[in-house]
């Protein structure tokens, strides 16, 4: 471990990667010199002992069906004990194939087509995409933008309500903007998931990449009464950068809950891949927690790094990260149009980000930018946005 092993630089190039294979199709943006910042997993190795527990698999050389999934509900509780405080009974975990497949269920789970689920927007693009797809509503409850950084208005959001939502998803951490909510701002989504009579589906799967000065709390911690209506959502995916195991876990305390969303899973067949029960359990180690540890440094520095850059353009302002490995970039002091901001940033820059706009009510003069990469890989991006708006200097 150490940082050298975080500088080094990875060609993912032609490895059916979609972050840097797919990014001159999606943006115009080639791979042989541009830089990809879209796609959320990092060009980092995970830590060496989920590669070990791989390379032990591939060695035996038979790929059958998991059984006995002991000791993996087991690294999943002690990792929540030891890193969140929080207590989770081996009951409570059922695995999906990741996060985005788990949201999808739980729309289907608890709405019917044509009501509505709540979204506190801008957020998480995939959220949006599921809902619509399954035929529901979203019902958009913009975030407040106050000094910089996001704020929930719950006195408007009851006002924007029409008896039709069913369901409401958080994003906790929050992605794009990188908001670690606080206690006391969990327990008004808590409240607020009471008055509309809502299940809350807590989305925490940036739980662990919180930077320094910040700490999360799980919203099963910060409103432990609403357990009968709580759905808590993690996953080692974007904590190990390795999302292509597509291993997601919903934890859900209340039995009847919990029943009603296994009786989803049974009945769509859906059960998990051996090769990501196993990369999670070598995850939650007290290897990975190491692992962790030196990573959130490396990840602050190259939040620092960037936001030198970003925030000495005239005009530009990246949002204060407070957890994630997301740079939420406010163009809006420009006064370009959002089109001339993608122009210059794809076309001059040769970057990749994603369009604000995809992210709902609020982001459409924002770019998010992944800063996950090797540090002189962070600088170069700077140094290619200062140039593309140089004549703002």
């Amino acid at each position: 471990m150490g940082f050298d092993s975080f500088d080094e630089i990875i060609d993912r190039r032609g490895t059916h990667c979609v972050k840097w294979d797919m990014m001159e199709r999606l943006y115009g943006v080639s791979p042989r010199d541009g830089i990809a910042m879209w796609v959320a997993d990092m060009d980092f190795r995970p830590p060496s002992c989920v590669s070990e527990a791989v390379q032990a698999m591939v060695n035996h050389g038979v790929y059958g069906y998991f059984g006995d999934d002991a000791d993996y509900l087991s690294a999943i509780r002690w990792w929540m004990r030891h890193r969140h405080g929080w207590e989770v009974e081996p009951d409570w975990i059922l695995t999906t194939h990741g996060l985005v497949n788990a949201t999808g269920l739980c729309v289907d789970t608890w709405t019917a087509p044509g009501e509505a689920v709540v979204l506190f927007t801008p957020v998480y693009h995939a959220f949006a995409r599921v809902i619509r797809a399954a035929g529901r509503e979203v019902r958009e409850l913009p975030l407040a933008l106050v000094d910089g950084r996001y704020r929930m208005d719950f006195a408007r959001y009851d006002s924007l309500m029409t008896g039709r939502e069913k369901l409401a998803i958080l994003c906790s951490p929050h992605n794009p903007g990188g908001r670690v909510w606080s206690a006391a701002e969990l327990r008004e989504v808590a409240d607020f998931c009471v008055r509309h009579d809502l299940i809350l589906v807590s989305d925490e799967i940036h739980h662990d990449l919180v930077h320094p000065g910040h700490r999360h709390v799980p919203m099963a911690i910060a409103a432990p009464d609403i357990a009968d209506r709580l759905v808590m959502m993690t996953a080692t995916t974007k904590t190990f950068n390795i999302a292509g195991c597509h291993t997601g876990n919903v934890i859900i305390a209340d039995p009847a809950l919990r029943a009603a969303f296994a009786r989803r899973l049974g009945a769509l067949g859906i059960s998990p891949n051996s090769f990501g029960l196993l990369m999670a359990t070598a995850a939650y180690s007290p290897e990975g927690a190491a692992w962790v540890d030196e990573l959130m440094p490396y990840l602050d520095g190259n939040r620092r790094a960037f936001d030198a850059a970003v925030n000495a353009i005239p005009g530009v302002r990246s949002m204060p990260l407070e957890a994630t490995y997301l740079a939420w970039v406010d163009f809006s002091g420009t006064g370009m149009e959002p089109c001339e901001v993608i122009r210059r940033v794809e076309r001059d820059a040769r970057i990749a980000a994603n369009h604000g706009a995809t992210f709902g009510t609020g982001g459409e003069h924002f770019l998010r930018f992944n800063i996950a990469a090797p540090r002189r890989v962070v600088e170069e991006a700077g140094a290619r946005l200062a140039a593309a708006f140089a004549d703002l200097q």
